[in-house]
């Protein structure tokens, strides 16, 4: 013998309308385009809020870290907007810039005087080649 149905299961199949069927036409859904600033806005929300603002000073933050302050005096950076407009391998290649012209000169000098740093001999021959036509 078929058990009877709760009164709950009744009255929900009954309150129910029947589905209408839906036409098989597809319609093509356009993604919204992402700008900009709402890329901007998810790298943020990546981090969380925020615990300086933009216009906060370098100096201020970092005010025990003598070579940060250092490197911020070089680049010339005074707020935290400044300094966020750099890469970490942008702020190396400038840091490291004057160092690699400053050996360049030094071997340029040693090849001058017909010296060479440890195995940059071929690199003192070749300067000394293309000085001679000068």
């Amino acid at each position: 013998m078929p058990k009877p149905k709760s009164k709950k299961t009744a009255f929900k199949s009954a309150a129910k309308p029947a589905k209408k069927s839906k036409p098989a036409v597809k319609t093509a859904k356009r993604k919204p385009a992402k700008s900009k600033k709402a890329t901007a806005v998810e790298v943020d929300v990546a981090l969380g809020r925020p615990l300086v603002t933009q216009e906060e000073k370098l100096y201020l933050l970092f005010k025990e870290d003598y070579h940060a302050r250092q490197i911020f005096e070089f680049l010339r950076v005074a707020t935290v907007r400044d300094l966020e407009q750099y890469s970490p391998l942008q702020i190396s290649r400038i840091l490291a810039k004057p160092l690699h012209d400053t050996i360049d000169r030094i071997r340029q000098r040693l090849a001058e005087m017909k010296r060479s740093l440890r195995d940059d001999e071929d690199f003192a021959a070749e300067y000394r080649k293309q000085t001679k036509g000068r």
